[in-house]
């Protein structure tokens, strides 16, 4: 027994932690089918209320209802993003082909550009649309063919062509990266759970997203320039009543009639004291929530928990709460949150102007550095002369304030404005490491992004084809698993028994590591795992067959099975590794459907040598050691 305690260990181990990365999937499971009650009981009261609506009206108001239940419940939330990702051709939703036309950006970046200029881009862009060479280089080759420099058009006079070309090359791939990253930030914004946004060739991106509900309203979204704004942020003084007085009318049970005028000295005296947690909610359920950053009330921002969101969202929609906000301010958070050493996400939460003071139309440029004098990441941005004038009324007329800089109504940095900038040049410090500085400088571009975006594909899923596809991969699979254990069980006897162990514990490992690595499961993923499971039998087989050769030539079942395992491994070795080999080839070039394919094949394939020599091989050895009788038909 001593001789497979570690095995063992390991095979208990790998079980156990696929079961805890598993078990999201289930509690998903569980959670949709406790929502889906809920609706139905909505959907009745709806139909009762109003008999005559639509069928589209009440689908409307069904999903507008789901996703309030989905997004006041943190433990729905959690449990969603750790499952097994689904992907376009299993849950439904949009498929986008979108194009940067980056023959508009060129137009924008020339200088006086005449109808020749015009005319030779118009043709560049047609030639781009059958080919896979960038607007840039066959605008060039044209020009340069009419006997035309660039730098008529382009760049200085003291330039040449190809260092023209090059910067204009490089000003084509930032657009589409910029691209990339307002798409991201749009859809995230919108709350589209699992999206796929990825680029294809040198302009067009993919965008796959799940369970879409509202395609149009989607499609606009996605197209929708992005929005950067300059806000400031609301002194202490102006913000700390407004809290408390939201805070006051949340512990009242939301009655503004119900609040006595001395409400705010009461509540602000029982805060101080030591009161259980329970009883600071329940005296303070706003601050529970919200909790200021500042306890010296200097600043007036708040941190929020990631799984509080939520409910603060829906605390602020109520009408009671609505009536206390100001028409001139707002309440917006940070882009990111920050993550403690626990592994909790805190987001910050701004007050700030509701009207800005200054668009992303003006900022012509930005670049990130490292700052020679504190060693420290910074983002330099330049304005035109209209945002340069107006930049300098108003850093002059806000001094030693707060400047939040919004993009798409996150907020990425919220700087102290130190003094008064002319020239339209200003610093933005405060990023944590380079590449935070680097995501800055390309959300600043991306405010002025001239490049409109085209929808070149669209296609849409349903969600019913969709829970066809899993029941028909479900299906499969089982059956597939069935066939296998019952031939391997009729065939090899109690062995056959053994292989079927390890064959399941090939499925729930393959499975537990796509969740535990946050995989997409795609149809052909589900191909992958049907094929792993008539693939995993086969190292059974070879062992069996030669320890059916050694007990033939007269030696016991504990040596048999020695030899029989020893003497199969580099048949099954050289087999697999091939085979994966050519799913890593077919992951690298490879793509969506296929990658789906080849992540599974590979991951079932380590899976199955797991299951057939090690825990195969421990029910073997536990077997023989205790003088049980094995048969291996």
């Amino acid at each position: 027994m001593k001789e497979i305690r570690l095995r063992l260990i390991i095979i208990v181990s790998a079980v156990a932690l696929s079961l805890y990365l598993l078990y999201p999937t289930f509690q998903d499971y569980l959670n949709g089918k406790e929502v889906n009650t809920q609706l139905e009981v909505v959907s009745q009261q709806i139909k009762k209320s109003n008999p005559n609506i639509t069928d589209l009206d009440l689908k409307e108001k069904l999903t507008v209802k789901k996703d309030s239940i989905l997004s006041s419940n943190p433990d729905y939330k959690s449990a969603r993003e750790k499952r097994i990702k689904l992907g376009l051709d299993l849950q439904g939703g949009m498929y986008l082909v979108m194009e940067v036309n980056t023959a508009k950006l060129l137009e924008k970046l020339a200088k006086a550009p005449d109808p020749q200029f015009r005319a030779l881009l118009a043709e560049a862009e047609k030639e781009t649309k059958i080919s896979d060479e960038d607007v840039v280089a066959i605008l060039a080759n044209k020009l340069q063919a009419k006997g035309v420099s660039l730098s008529r058009y382009f760049g200085t006079i003291r330039e040449k062509d190809d260092d023209i070309i090059s910067k204009l090359q490089q000003q084509e791939k930032d657009a589409v990266t910029r691209a990339i990253e307002v798409i991201s930030n749009r859809v995230n914004q919108y709350g589209v759970s699992e999206p796929t946004i990825q680029q294809q060739g040198s302009r067009r991106i993919i965008v796959e997203l799940p369970g879409i509900a509202r395609e149009e309203e989607a499609k606009r979204l996605l197209q929708g320039r992005a929005l950067l704004e300059f806000k400031l942020v609301k002194e202490a003084s102006f913000a700390f009543p407004i809290y408390q007085r939201i805070n006051d009318v949340l512990a009242s049970g939301g009655s503004l009639d119900s609040l006595a005028t001395d409400s705010l000295t009461a509540n602000s005296d029982t805060s101080t004291a030591k009161l259980s947690e329970a009883e600071f909610a329940k005296k303070n359920p706003f601050f529970a929530i919200a909790q200021p950053m500042d306890p010296q009330g200097r600043i007036a921002d708040l941190v929020v928990e990631e799984g509080n969101k939520g409910k603060l969202v829906a605390f602020l929609e109520r009408p009671e709460i609505q009536s206390i906000l100001p028409d001139n301010a707002e309440l917006v958070y940070d882009a990111k949150p920050d993550i403690t050493p626990e592994g909790k996400s805190y987001f910050k939460l701004y007050m700030l102007n509701k009207n800005p003071e200054l668009t992303g139309g003006v900022v012509v440029d930005a670049q990130a550095n490292i700052d020679p004098s504190t060693s420290a990441p910074i983002v330099t941005m330049q304005m035109n002369t209209e945002g340069a004038r107006e930049w300098a009324r108003i850093t002059g007329s806000n001094i030693d304030k707060r400047c939040a800089i919004v993009l798409d109504g996150v907020v990425y940095s919220a700087p102290v404005i130190q003094n008064k900038i002319p020239s339209g040049n200003s610093q933005i410090s405060g990023s944590g490491t380079l590449e935070e500085a680097k995501l800055l400088e390309i959300v600043l571009k991306a405010g002025a992004l001239p490049a409109p975006i085209e929808i070149m594909e669209e296609r849409t899923v349903g969600p019913s084809l969709g829970q066809d596809s899993i029941s028909g991969g479900l299906n499969s699979g089982l059956l597939g698993f069935t066939l296998v254990a019952i031939f391997m069980i009729f065939y090899y006897k109690k062995a056959g028994t053994i292989a079927d162990v390890g064959l399941t514990s090939t499925i729930l490992i393959t499975i537990g590591v796509l969740a535990g690595f946050h995989a997409t499961l795609t149809l052909p993923g589900i191909a992958g795992i049907v094929l792993t499971i008539g693939m995993a039998v086969d190292a059974n087989v070879i062992i069996y067959e030669r320890i059916r050769e050694e007990l033939a030539t007269g030696k016991t079942m504990k040596a048999a099975i020695q030899s029989g395992y020893s003497m199969s491994f580099s048949a099954i070795f050289d087999s697999n590794i091939t085979t994966f080999f050519t799913g890593i080839i077919l992951y690298q070039f490879g793509s969506g459907p296929i990658q789906g394919f080849a992540l599974t094949l590979m991951i079932g394939i380590v899976a199955s040598l797991f299951g057939a020599l090690v825990v195969s091989r421990v029910m073997f050895d536990y077997l023989a050691a205790k003088g049980s009788k094995i048969n291996v038909g």
